[in-house]
């Protein structure tokens, strides 16, 4: 003990860096895995993807149009904006379809494809007069 008593003893303060690096690489690496574990449960609920066809498609501009109307709820429950421009695009598209595959479809893609253009196109006038009512 050779302290001299007119001396403050210098305290060090040894600061250990390193582990807040692997807290941090520890976080990323649960963050990345309860990722990868969502991503996957998704998959699995969706299950496979239904095989494509002319159904589908239809099926699908369609669907592009009712969301473009306003018709369909977002996925938080509030109601979508209405885009009558983007609507009527996809009723054309699906118009055009019905026009290039006339004479190759079956009877019952050609009844769907009737019955949804005709479904649309009066959604579609009821939504503008609507529009127009309250604009």
């Amino acid at each position: 003990m050779n302290e001299n008593p007119g001396q403050a003893k210098e305290k060090k303060i040894i600061v250990d860096e390193d582990w807040k690096a692997q807290v941090e690489a520890e976080k990323q690496a649960a963050k990345a895995a309860a990722q990868a574990q969502q991503t996957s449960a998704e998959k699995r609920a969706k299950g496979p993807l239904p095989p494509p066809s002319l159904s589908l498609l239809a099926s699908s501009l369609g669907m592009q149009a009712m969301v473009a109307m306003g018709l369909v709820v977002g996925p938080d429950g509030q109601k979508l904006e209405v885009d009558l421009d983007e609507a009527k695009h996809a009723i054309d598209m699906l118009d055009v379809l019905w026009q290039k595959t006339e004479g190759n479809r079956t009877a019952e893609e050609t009844a769907m494809l009737d019955n949804l253009l005709h479904e649309l196109r009066l959604s579609y006038v009821q939504v503008q007069a609507l529009g127009q009512k309250i604009g």
